[in-house]
């Protein structure tokens, strides 16, 4: 079907043929007239099938026709900035598009000026829970990789955003986009859906296992690869020398590095090595140089990379933007990549099919494995995608063959069910109106989708239990079965924290006083469920327990009494001697060798304290005022990674925690003395440098500085629109970017 056989508003094909888009492809043919139509659609078809193309129309359709709103919710901050540029294009036709990954605490009313609003499934949420009032005129809703309703993470609260919108508004049309599931048919059904399911590829995917030299295929054929010594790097070769690219997925971050530095000085035989603009700046974070930076720049220049979660945001983004230009042709890396942005390959490896979870190894789902097939082939650019497991022997072949490749997907299940989940939920729930009473809760719980996939005698169980919790801590009120929830309890539900969260930053405040160090704190935000705690070493031990005999008066929450008990204290601890050593001005490299941790490791527990210093600060409006001041200043301090001396100078564009550092320990300690010292000897001081010492005169001769120490916390991780180049097309296919 052509697209201009579609009942599309006026202007709409003109944009897709400029990208080289005038055909639908067979799946995109059977679903894009229901979506038009205002039909809710369960689209479940393989990756780079052209989901993303459908959900596009049925919003332009909305927005340009029907003078409706958007909302496009993703998992991932980094598919919302893809999924933003791609909307973008359609401007042109009048079309206002916005990514929202602002502050969680906020309804973000300027979202009313704009007709798309791409967004994370907990920035959804968090709108939900402020109520505001553009949300009412949302027309349709696209959920991108629905199937993570699996997710125990991220799972539950997809969940719980859709159920509430199609509540609100009954009338509301919903676009679910997932990978080939096992029961796709039944997430359609919760929706009340038309289920549109296909194995069509654009791409033809070649499943097979390598072993004895050889890739065995599913569809009978084979390959030979020589180098059955190390058969990854053989592979990698192989395909690399045929004018491919490769993903090689392994099960732990410590592996991404290790083989990636491998293969590094073996790229020669490959490609000549290069440098890649903008290397030296992935080399630092915040512009102090580490190891890991390091180690990824002596890999990047010959040609391949790694890529994991202890990566910064920057890193992993000049990783995947020179994969997608060529410049790289190997990614290794866990398997999180799969299910992130549109970054496909010719070959993708996967080495590993076990991984370490709840203390032993487990085998890696089907649904996982086929995510990761799925990123072969990079359509108009492969004539077919390969997708490579690894065997010893041809018993081992066998056995992936008939369990992974020739295998289904597992079917999906809610994970709503559990009294940790609920929690927040609920609260939110009851604080929003949605429900007023016992049975009103019942009844929106009984439109969830683990509701439809099993009875609501366990999940009442569990909202009761977790209903009781609310009373007791004092969040939520009844009187003859009417629920509200108390000032404090909305609070807790607009600051986007587990409840039991703010119980004991409660508690910790009304032991703070006048006086007290900075440190209770912050091991205070450590002790709640929000922050995930560091793993304690054997050797941790010993050096943590003497930091408890010391401090143990500064600690707003005493050592537990239960032995058993004392490793999780002593974890909270440890992480707080993290944030400790950040605040007073540790090198990072050496507090990443500290704690064993990479870049994207210590950003998240950056990010994650400044969030629970600042919810802990709105909390101190209710219990305890006395620590509004410690905690306003700790956050920025947090923000920052800087002693409070250097508070001022943060504030300027370009200087971060070494920068400041420079500059106050050569004399220049405020933005005062930066607006009256000469500029050339602000260039001289190290770190500076002419152009930042230019910029820096600027800021402060105009009096607008570019960055206020705020008063408010900024979203944990702002998430950076990326410009994305357009690339040259050819021929009738379909631009890739439009592809997934």
């Amino acid at each position: 079907m052509k697209i201009s056989e579609l009942d599309l508003p006026e202007g709409v094909a003109q944009v897709l043929a400029e990208d080289g888009i005038e055909e639908l492809y067979p799946p995109q043919a059977q679903a894009a007239p229901l979506a038009l139509d205002g039909k809710n659609i369960m689209l479940a078809i393989p990756t780079a099938s052209g989901k993303s193309l459908i959900a596009y129309l049925a919003a332009l359709k909305h927005v340009l026709e029907r003078g409706g709103k958007v909302l496009y919710i993703v998992p991932l901050r980094a598919l919302a900035s893809e999924k933003y540029e791609d909307l973008k294009r359609f401007e042109k036709l009048g079309v206002k598009v916005e990514m929202s990954s602002g502050d969680l605490d906020s309804p973000d009313p300027q979202l009313d000026n704009f007709d798309v609003v791409v967004a994370t499934s907990e920035k959804a949420d968090s709108l939900l829970r402020h109520q505001g009032h553009w949300l009412r005129h949302i027309t349709l809703v696209v959920a991108d990789e629905v199937h993570l309703l699996h997710d125990p993470g991220r799972g539950p609260t997809l969940e719980v955003t859709l159920a509430k919108f199609r509540r609100f508004n009954p009338d509301l049309q919903v676009i679910a986009l997932s990978a080939t599931i096992g029961n796709s048919k039944e997430v359609a059904d919760w929706l009340s859906a038309e289920h549109v399911s296909s194995t069509w590829r654009p791409t033809p995917l070649k499943e097979g296992v390598f072993y004895d030299d050889k890739v065995h295929f599913t569809d009978n054929t084979s390959l030979e690869v020589a180098g059955s010594k190390d058969p990854v790097w053989a592979l990698i070769r192989d395909s690399i020398k045929n004018g491919g690219q490769c993903l090689v997925f392994v099960n732990t971050r410590k592996s991404t590095e290790t083989l990636a530095t491998r293969y590094a000085p073996l790229m020669r035989e490959v490609m000549p090595e290069k440098i890649l603009e903008g290397e030296d700046d992935i080399i630092e974070d915040q512009g102090e140089p580490t190891t890991v930076g390091r180690r990824l720049s002596g890999c990047v220049r010959k040609g391949i990379a790694f890529h994991n979660a202890g990566l910064s945001n920057e890193q992993r983004r000049f990783v995947e933007t020179n994969f997608k230009k060529g410049n790289i042709k190997c990614i290794v890396a866990t398997p999180t990549l799969a299910a992130g942005i549109n970054l496909p390959a010719r070959r993708v490896i996967i080495r590993d099919l076990h991984r370490f979870e709840n203390g032993g190894n487990v085998s890696i789902p089907v649904l996982e494995i086929k995510q990761m097939c799925g990123r072969a082939g990079r359509p108009r650019y492969d004539p077919y995608g390969e997708a490579i497991l690894l065997a010893k022997d041809i018993d081992e072949g066998r056995f992936l063959m008939e369990n992974y490749l020739l295998n289904t997907a597992e079917d999906i299940y809610s994970k709503l069910g559990s009294e940790p989940v609920l929690r927040s939920h609920i609260l939110a729930t009851i604080a929003t109106g949605t429900a007023s009473s016992r049975d009103s809760l019942m009844d929106f719980m009984n439109s969830t989708f683990f509701a439809h996939q099993t009875t609501m005698a366990g999940l009442e169980d569990a909202a009761d239990n977790v209903l009781d919790f609310l009373e007791r801590e004092g969040m939520v009120r009844s009187e003859r079965d009417h629920l509200q929830a108390t000032f404090f309890g909305r609070r807790v539900s607009d600051l986007y924290i587990d409840p039991l969260t703010a119980v004991k930053l409660r508690d910790a405040l009304k032991a703070f006083k006048p006086g007290s160090s900075y440190f209770g704190l912050l091991h205070a935000v450590c002790s709640t469920p929000d922050m995930m705690t560091m793993y304690l070493k054997r050797s941790d031990y010993g050096w943590v327990e003497e930091v408890l005999l010391l401090r143990e008066e500064e600690l707003l929450i005493d050592p537990p009494e239960d032995l058993t008990e004392l490793d999780f204290y002593l974890a909270e601890l440890k992480t707080a001697c993290s944030l400790d050593d950040w605040v007073q001005e540790m090198e990072e490299d050496d507090l990443l060798k500290k704690y064993t941790m990479g870049p994207g490791d210590l950003r998240n527990k950056v990010d994650v304290g400044e969030w629970l210093i600042y919810s802990m600060r709105e909390l101190s409006n209710i219990f305890n005022k006395d620590a509004y001041p410690m905690l306003t200043e700790l956050m920025t301090r947090i923000r920052y990674g800087v002693k409070p001396e250097l508070l001022d100078l943060v504030r300027l564009r370009g200087i971060g925690r070494a920068r400041a550092r420079s500059l106050f320990n050569h004399g220049v300690r405020d933005v005062d003395q930066v607006r009256n010292v000469d500029v050339v000897r602000l260039a001289r001081i190290p770190r500076i440098g002419d152009a930042i010492a230019k910029n820096l005169k600027d800021q402060v001769t105009t009096g607008k500085l570019s960055r206020e120490v705020k008063d408010r916390q900024d979203e944990p991780v702002q998430e950076v629109k990326r410009e994305t180049s357009k690339e040259e097309v050819k021929g009738s296919g379909q631009r890739s970017l439009l592809d997934f």
